[in-house]
């Protein structure tokens, strides 16, 4: 049966009624109210103490007391020239507008700031105690000057920063976070006229109120660049003083990344030691970004390098090194530093490199003509360089060298490379390469000896020249100057040597010629230039005189054959005008059965060889013939007793027939 009240149902007064559960939770959830309600009260209490205080604690007694904490934790005595705010409702913050530090050597401030901001500790607070929570530099410009001397503008103040973070039981242990937010920084070294500027300065400082050590996270722009960096020391204090302190540093950014890991020291000199690491996409950016360093065109892409690293003063040495640059691996040692100029130094063995993006401005030979190219050699004078290099194989282009010895020496825009020991086109190359700025663009001086190599490749990839085959050797000795491989080879002075034994000139039968026509002078007439012709010995001596190489002496000596040339070649027009006798003989000691006077003529890859008409007539006897018909006719068509010469070239001996 349903019970029912009076004029309502059950289900009517349920909502009032007391469930198991009001029964159970009641008395907790009326003491949470209570708590919550004491809390409230708690903060309103305080929010009123807070609101009275700001109008019980003067400005000026919040401005010393701030500014007595921070001469007290930092040492420094800040000077607060412009106008305060403060505020204790709701929260406790101070505000200082034109702080700076004054500068003990000089008339300008080491630090400006347009405003610093002191947050101040709530419950301290509320006792009426001023503690400084964290401070934030907004918009400061911090001048770090080095003088000719190596001293700082900062050094006075360093020096009262160490003595003030000393470890003591007086010392008073207060705010361990100070922010910088868009600041400058200004690096300044009168010595050397070098001013950097880093912007956009956004740093949180982890100060060393309890521990030794300190620790700052944040970025910067330099060269329109943002960097991410981190920074630690393991004890600041010691950093500060000049001794031994552990050290981090990692740098992030689109330019560069570079991380560092070890120790530093600056007492009496800067010393530092660590593992390094850097990498880049791009070193050639890299460069230009860090010092406005254009590096010579070609090459300098992807870069990485780990090592371990020395700092010494103004020496960097770097050991164990592992260094990739364009996909090229080396392992050794380096160094650089020195007063004045920078030089890089070092020692670097690799199994393989390939440096024809390197040489990539200096190609020779384009669609069979010297490159007009222009030849940049701008950023030979930004750095000096004094490499070792040793490789198991190397490339330029097509050139492919066995194991190879090469030092490398730029000063002051001056190249020099010397080659110790290279295995070259199947024989062995040694000599120097310079290269340096002129007037006219380029400077170059090669001294080259290739022994024992293979005269097809070398001469081939070389000059462009394919026509001997067989083992030689070649000395070169050249200068010249100018803005291009062409104006290079137009300006060619110097001389050069080719001895080669036992080889052929492809492209000409010269026996087999000179036989054909010893026994019918006038039966062939075309193109020569097909067959071989074997040589027991070939030498050549030329002497290049702007652009102009002259045949100083040339011989060529086969078992029946001898060759004497004489004439000279452009260089810069790649074309022969040389004139020459081919003997035939039966033995080395026998005179000539057969002598053949003939002229090599057009561009040198493909000459045209021809053969004197007026010493194949005449060994033919062609001329006899015709001379006295001409003399006849002439006789019977003059009076007797006439003895007038003959019309002018009745002498002279016809031109070949046509083909």
């Amino acid at each position: 049966m349903t019970s029912r009240l009076p004029g309502c149902t059950i289900a009517r007064y349920s909502s009032v009624l007391p469930t198991a559960a009001n029964w159970k939770y009641g008395p907790v959830s009326a003491g949470i109210k209570r708590l919550g309600l004491a809390v409230a009260a708690v903060f309103a209490m305080g929010f009123g103490t807070l609101l009275v205080l700001s109008y019980l604690i003067p400005a000026d007694t919040v401005r010393e007391r701030v500014k007595a904490q921070i001469q007290a934790v930092t040492g420094l005595d800040p000077v607060l020239s412009g106008d305060v705010a403060v505020s204790l409702f709701p929260t406790g913050n101070v505000r200082f507008n034109g702080v700076s530090l004054g500068d003990q050597r000089a008339d300008a401030p080491a630090l400006t700031v347009e405003e610093l901001v002191v947050r101040l500790r709530t419950l301290p607070l509320l006792t009426g105690q001023i503690e400084i929570a964290d401070v934030t530099l907004v918009r400061p410009t911090i001048t770090i000057g080095f003088a000719s001397d190596g001293s700082s503008n900062w050094s006075g103040h360093v020096d009262t920063l160490a003595r003030a973070l000393q470890p003591s039981p007086d010392r008073v242990k207060s705010f361990s976070e100070i922010r910088i937010s868009d600041g400058t920084v200004v690096l300044r070294n009168d010595a050397q006229r070098v001013v950097e500027t880093l912007t956009n300065v956004e740093f949180a400082l982890a100060w060393p109120a309890i521990s030794k050590s300190f620790a700052a996270t944040g970025r910067f722009a330099w060269h329109d660049q943002p960097i991410d960096a981190t920074l630690s020391l393991t004890d600041f204090v010691a950093a500060l003083t000049g001794d031994r302190s552990g050290f981090k540093l990692r740098l992030s950014g689109a330019p560069l990344k570079l991380a560092y890991d070890g120790y530093i020291s600056h007492r009496p000199t800067l010393r530092m030691e660590g593992a390094l690491s850097a990498d880049t996409a791009s070193l050639r950016d890299t460069l230009r970004w860090a010092s406005q360093w254009t590096a010579p065109v070609g090459g300098f892409g992807r870069f990485a390098l780990k090592a371990q690293t020395n700092i010494s003063g103004r020496t960097m040495s770097l050991s164990a090194v592992n260094i990739e640059l364009d996909g090229n691996v080396g392992e050794g040692v380096l160094t650089f530093g020195g007063e004045g100029r920078q030089l890089l130094q070092g020692t670097l063995a690799s199994d393989a490199i390939d440096l024809t993006s390197y040489v990539s401005t200096f190609r020779l030979l384009a669609n069979s003509e010297w490159s007009r190219q222009p030849i940049t050699l701008a950023g030979l004078a930004g750095v000096d360089i004094d490499l070792r290099l040793s490789a198991g194989r190397m490339t330029l282009g097509n050139v492919k060298l066995g194991r190879t010895a090469l030092a490398a020496n730029l000063r002051r825009g001056h190249l020099t490379m010397a080659i110790g020991e290279s295995q070259a086109f199947g024989g062995e190359a040694s000599g120097t390469f310079g290269l340096a700025q002129s007037d006219s663009g380029a400077a170059v001086k090669v001294q080259m000896k290739l022994s024992d190599i293979d005269l097809q490749a070398g001469l081939g990839e070389l000059m462009g020249v394919r026509k001997l085959e067989g083992k030689g050797a070649l000395v070169v000795d050249l200068a010249s100057a100018g803005n291009s491989v062409y104006e290079l080879m137009q300006g060619l002075d110097g001389s050069v040597n080719l001895t080669s034994k036992k080889g052929t000139i492809a492209g000409l039968s010269l026996e087999q010629l000179l036989k054909r026509f010893e026994r019918a002078p006038l039966a062939t007439r075309g193109d020569f230039r097909s067959g071989k012709t074997p040589y027991e010995a070939l030498s050549l001596d030329l002497k290049v005189t702007q652009g102009t190489a002259g045949i100083q002496e040339m011989r060529m000596d086969a078992p029946a054959l001898r060759v004497a040339l004489a004439g000279s070649a452009s260089v810069p027009a790649r074309e022969l005008d040389l004139k020459g006798v081919a003997s035939l003989v039966t033995g080395r000691d026998a005179a000539p059965s057969f002598e053949l006077p003939f002229l090599i003529t057009g561009p040198w890859d493909s000459p045209l060889v021809l053969p004197d008409a007026q010493a194949l007539f005449n060994r033919a006897g062609a001329t006899a013939p015709l001379l006295d018909a001409v003399r006849s006719r002439f006789k019977r068509g003059q009076p007797a007793g006439d003895t007038a010469t003959p019309p002018a070239g009745a002498m002279e001996s016809p031109p070949l027939p046509p083909r």
